[in-house]
């Protein structure tokens, strides 16, 4: 077999043969127009634009719109491909929904290891005071790297369980938009080649790309914006399909409060990503054009009369944060949804207030597009908007503490049992916790005042994510692992790495808060020893190590367990939700006969209740 016969190598080949046409075309066109025929930012941002064409045309994921274009017609291939060996169509463009799932959750862990890997560079840097072997501009690139590397996986991750699980918990044989589900996820790949290429050149600004600084450093930025703006039309183009499979194919009986309840997660989830996803696409593509065409959007500018007839910086940070605040969203609710939906499974009792869980990740996105300024609060905005983003956010916690009570109403009598899903979901409930009691701390103008741009602020996040993505990710592996396999891991090893990342990260994420009350800045290579942090950031850094070494474990697990795992059945945690009761691993075509819903998704405990009915041969 030719390697140029996996789309993902004819795509890499195509990103850098469009990266040269790309400047090549650039080069012409300002020599054409009387220029210098070398420009490094017009240069790169052709090339970048070129290449990502060329990634896509080369793998594949356009070639059936085109041939529609020419009235050619373009039937569907269910299977591996004809000839190749069924791991081929994980590394080329395949429409099964399935496939496309495991595409986006591997690339997402690969991502996820990456930005860590990167986060443990820094860490070593900083477990002692002076500067070591980073100097500030490399951990000034690394840092920014590990951020949006990590933010990238979670997308992916997100992408990945969404696109995997939707159809099946909801009775469809696909997403709605196949191939439009395709080409989302294999626009990111250009999309991370670029941002991985940026850190040759180097960018400086952490996450945020906050201009002006953004606008001065090096080309690295152009690649940063661009890669951005890949990732974000994956989301924008995926959420979409999602909301029209949930809303469109449901089967029959299935009403809205009949859904599983991570699909209310995903819904509430897609409409984030469909409607603010686009200003950071549009922040960003702003900050390149000002680079490349001199547009003033974000840097101020000055006649004689001292008046600024330019930009305003502070525009860029409410176009950023308007995005950037519900992204987090983005980020947790999936999996806060996952713990929702396993919960019952391991109490073996209902979900309690199923219907109140549903509505308040409606009410979490909605009110999550008011709270943005409360990472202003230091910008020198007018001070009454202070109060009223305050108030906004602190509103919050009101239907995430709906959550809360709904799982501790589960767990409350029930019949628990602790595999690893369970423990990972248990310990998802404690880290968000820590993340939860540490928000109104930061929402709280004078509190953050002190607090803003400190490791408290470090330590608050990383304990939301975790909690809220980390480890229900983690979770949601070991509890569809045997349905995408057909084998069990090894329940050992699972715990033996719930154990370790558990405690190490509490003692991370509490250890940062320590430090940023101690007066410890965020993204610095050094720190002044008098502040009496060097212990702390020694327990971090050891913390980091720890959480990374049971993450070696786990893949460790996965991968041997697919091989000599024992057999799983079909159903081995015995779930009413429709894809356990199909064969494992799922067949090709999931569902050989449509199901009906007759019941209620999560009467665990009840005697005689049905969630779904496997129609028979000739049923309607």
């Amino acid at each position: 077999m030719q390697l140029t016969s996996l789309g993902l190598v004819r795509g890499i080949i195509g990103y850098f043969v469009g990266l040269v046409i790309g400047m090549a075309v650039v080069m012409i066109s300002r020599l054409a127009l009387g220029m210098s025929a070398w420009d490094q930012e017009a240069g790169w941002v052709g090339g970048i634009v070129f290449a990502t064409i060329g990634f896509m045309l080369a793998v594949g994921s356009m070639t059936d719109w085109l041939k529609w274009t020419r009235g050619v017609e373009t039937p569907f291939h269910h299977g591996p491909p004809v000839g190749k060996p069924a791991w081929t169509r994980y590394f080329s463009v395949d429409y099964n929904h399935k496939v496309i799932g495991i595409q986006y959750g591997v690339t997402g862990f690969l991502l996820l290891i990456i930005g860590g890997s990167f986060a443990l560079v820094f860490r070593a840097e900083l477990a002692d005071s002076g500067i070591s072997f980073l100097q500030p501009g490399t951990y000034n690139t690394f840092l920014s790297m590990h951020a949006w590397v990590a933010l990238a996986s979670i997308l992916l991750g997100v992408g990945g369980m969404a696109n995997y699980l939707v159809p099946l918990m909801i009775g469809a044989e696909d997403m709605a938009f196949p191939r439009l589900n395709a080409f989302a996820y294999w626009i990111n790949v250009p999309a991370i080649i670029t941002l991985m290429i940026s850190m040759l050149f180097g960018w400086d600004s952490g996450w945020t790309a906050y201009p002006p600084l953004s606008l001065r450093g090096p080309v690295g930025y152009q690649m940063v914006f661009w890669a951005i703006f890949g990732i974000g039309l994956s989301s924008i183009l995926g959420s979409l399909n999602l909301i029209v499979t949930m809303l469109t194919m449901r089967p029959k009986g299935m009403t809205l409060f009949r859904m599983p309840i991570f699909c209310w997660a995903i819904l509430a989830t897609s409409i984030i990503q469909l409607t603010a996803t686009q200003l950071i696409g549009l922040a960003f593509l702003m900050l390149s054009f000002e680079r490349t065409l001199g547009m003033p959007f974000f840097n101020p500018l000055y006649n004689a009369l001292g008046e600024n007839i330019g930009g305003q910086p502070l525009l860029f940070q409410h176009l950023f944060w308007f995005y950037s605040h519900p992204a987090v969203y983005v980020f947790v609710l999936p999996g806060l949804g996952i713990i929702s939906e396993l919960l019952p499974v391991f109490a073996r009792k209902p979900l309690f207030g199923y219907r109140w869980i549903a509505l308040s990740s409606l009410a979490i996105a909605l009110v999550g597009f008011l709270v943005w300024g409360h990472h202003m609060f230091t910008s020198g905005y007018g001070e009454y908007l202070r109060v009223v983003f305050m108030i906004s956010t602190l509103l919050v916690a009101v239907p995430t503490g709906v959550k809360f009570f709904s799982w501790l109403g589960t767990l409350w009598g029930g019949r628990l049992t602790f595999p690893t899903p369970m423990l990972f979901t248990l310990g998802a409930i404690s880290v968000f916790l820590i993340g939860g009691l540490s928000g109104p701390i930061l929402a709280t103008a004078a509190t953050d005042l002190f607090l803003h741009d400190s490791y408290f602020v470090v330590g608050h996040f990383h304990a939301t994510i975790f909690g809220g993505f980390v480890f229900p990710f983690f979770a949601a592996i070991y509890y569809w692992y045997p349905k995408i396999t057909g084998r069990m891991y090894n329940e050992t090893l699972g715990k033996i790495h719930f154990w370790l990342m558990t405690p190490g990260f509490w003692v991370m994420s509490l250890a940062q808060m320590t430090a940023g009350t101690m007066g410890m800045r965020r993204r610095i290579a050094d720190y002044d020893p008098a502040l009496g942090v060097e212990p702390v950031h020694m327990l971090i850094t050891i913390a980091g190590f720890v959480i990374a070494f049971s993450i070696l474990l786990m893949i460790y697990n996965l991968f041997t367990s697919a091989e000599v795992g024992a057999l799983a059945g079909n159903n081995p945690w015995r779930s009413r939700s429709p894809e356990w009761q199909i064969p494992s691993p799922v067949p090709e075509h999931s569902y050989a006969r449509p199901i009906t819903v007759v019941g209620e998704p999560y009467d665990y405990g009840l005697a005689g209740s049905t969630y779904v009915a496997m129609a028979g041969a000739g049923d309607d």
